[in-house]
């Protein structure tokens, strides 16, 4: 997979939990109640970006110690 495919299946998971955490907010502005199966959807997509994000200043770090290779 290439830098680029993984910046767009980031992007994608990123615009995926925006989605959910507003469709989060809106069952809860419309019944009342916090519907779990969206917050558990919307943890999972965020602890995804995490890692992600995680994994890019790791490799990023390793990246500066090899001098760039």
């Amino acid at each position: 997979m290439s830098r680029a495919q993984i910046d767009q299946v980031s992007i994608l998971a990123c615009l995926t939990g925006l989605v959910l955490t507003a469709a989060w907010f809106i069952a809860f502005a419309v019944t009342g109640t916090a519907p779990e199966s969206l917050a558990m959807l919307a943890s999972a997509v965020g602890g995804f970006e995490l890692f992600h994000f995680g994994q890019g200043l790791w490799f990023g770090r390793a990246r500066r110690r090899t001098g760039g290779r």
